[in-house]
């Protein structure tokens, strides 16, 4: 199976810095990204409606790129975790995650036997067509698959130690506008009460070892996120970043030369 090498970065106390895709399904998105730097591609299937179909291309391209591809899953099913992961996924994010047990399914469900139950498949996608050893194949798997749980509710944050302790999980990422939203602070990222459960959810990552991740709007807010702590860090997604740079050239054409339409 392929070397997750952000997987075995952050293991090994790195950094990793990525992106997000919520739009552009397009075949040379991935590579753009990889291109760009990104060491990880989360795509998004919570909140775009993207079907598996999708996901399956953005997969496969993706994979042809010096990149590596991960998938948001819309909630906790056994097979909206496995099917991203069958079609090329090399790691799983996975929001409202709120317990233990919750945690513990996450791993069930997407990790192979004796460390999960997730459906075996093999020479197919996920595994590069190819064949080999089976019981290889799946102790290779295991080991370079990276799983984010979603610390984005209260609930999430009172038991972020006891999700953090399961073996299996690598990294518990904030969710920052679900999370100031469950706290009745929608958007205030100062706000005590938010900045309190952050330092929460670095403490049992500290604790346990594992990473702890946040997606930033900004360079500035990435560097401070990284400053305190965090070491997986999504820079914006893709609408937002065209959006702003497609205004700030013509925002910038338009201040130097005539505005009005017809010249």
């Amino acid at each position: 199976m392929r070397t997750n090498r952000v997987k075995h970065a952050l293991a090994e106390g790195g950094v990793a810095i990525g992106t997000m895709v919520f739009e552009f399904n397009t075949p040379g998105i991935g590579r753009i990204a990889a291109q760009a730097g990104a060491d990880f591609i989360v795509f998004d299937m919570e909140h775009t409606g993207w079907s598996i179909e999708t996901v399956r291309m953005l997969m496969a391209t993706s994979r042809a790129a010096d990149t590596v591809p991960l998938v948001r899953v819309p909630a906790t099913q056994y097979h909206l975790l496995s099917r991203p992961l069958d079609v090329g996924a090399m790691g799983l994010m996975v929001p409202m995650v709120e317990s233990e047990e919750q945690a513990r399914l996450i791993v069930r469900s997407a990790r192979y036997p004796p460390d999960g139950a997730r459906g075996a498949a093999f020479a197919i996608a996920h595994d590069d067509y190819e064949g080999g050893d089976i019981v290889a194949k799946m102790r290779s798997a295991n080991e370079e698959l990276l799983l984010i749980a979603q610390i984005e509710t209260v609930a999430g944050v009172e038991e972020a130690d006891r999700i953090a302790a399961v073996e299996g999980t690598d990294v518990l990422w904030i969710g920052h506008f679900d999370l100031t939203a469950s706290l009745g602070i929608p958007g205030q990222f100062t706000h005590p009460d938010y900045l309190r459960a952050v330092e929460r959810v670095l403490d049992a990552c500290h604790r346990h070892g594992k990473s702890s991740g946040i997606m930033t709007a900004d360079v500035e807010n990435a560097r401070s996120m990284l400053g305190q702590g965090f070491r997986a860090v999504a820079y914006s997604g893709d609408l937002w970043i065209y959006g702003q740079a497609l205004k700030q050239g013509i925002d910038a054409i338009r201040d130097n030369g005539d505005s009005s339409l017809g010249g």
